[in-house]
C-alpha cells in the first residue's frame, strides 16, 4: 500500500513539478513578450515623438515662409502704393501747369481780343476821319463850283 500511495503521490509531485516548469516557462515567455511590447511601444512612442517634432518643425517653417511671404506682398503693396502716390503727384502738378498755360493764354486771347478792338476802333475813327475829308474836300469842291 504504502508503494501505491507513494506512487500517486510522487505523480502528483511531479506533475506539480512539471505544471511549475511549465508556468513558470509561460510566465518567462510572457515576461519576453511583455519587455519586447514594452520595447515596441517604447519605440512607437519615440517614432511618435520624432514624426511630432518633425511635424511642428515642418509647420514652422512653413508659418515663416508664408509670414515672409505676405512681408513680400505688404513691401510691394506699399511700394506700388508710394510709386502711385508719386506720379499722382506728377500729374497734378502736370495738370496744375497745364491749368496755368491755359490761364496765360487765355490772358493772352483777352489781350489779343483788346488789341484787334483797339485796332478795329482806330481803322473805323482813321476811316471815318478820312471820310469826313473826303466829305468836306467834295463839299468844298461844290461850293467853289
Amino acid at each position: 500500500m504504502s508503494s501505491e500511495t507513494a506512487g500517486p503521490s510522487e505523480s502528483l509531485s511531479a506533475q506539480i513539478e512539471a505544471a511549475e516548469r511549465k508556468l513558470k516557462a509561460a510566465a518567462d515567455v510572457a515576461s519576453a513578450a511583455e519587455r519586447r511590447a514594452t520595447a515596441e511601444i517604447e519605440a512607437l512612442e519615440a517614432d511618435l515623438e520624432r514624426e511630432r517634432a518633425s511635424a511642428e518643425q515642418t509647420r514652422q517653417q512653413l508659418q515663416l515662409a508664408h509670414e515672409e511671404e505676405l512681408q513680400r506682398e505688404r513691401e510691394a503693396k506699399e511700394r506700388a502704393i508710394a510709386a502711385a502716390e508719386e506720379r499722382l503727384v506728377e500729374i497734378e502738378a502736370q495738370a496744375e501747369a497745364a491749368e496755368q498755360r491755359v490761364e496765360e493764354a487765355e490772358r493772352r486771347s483777352e489781350k489779343a481780343e483788346r488789341e484787334v478792338a483797339d485796332e478795329k476802333a482806330r481803322a473805323r475813327e482813321a476811316a471815318a476821319a478820312w471820310l469826313r475829308e473826303q466829305l468836306d474836300s467834295i463839299r468844298r469842291e461844290a461850293e467853289g463850283r
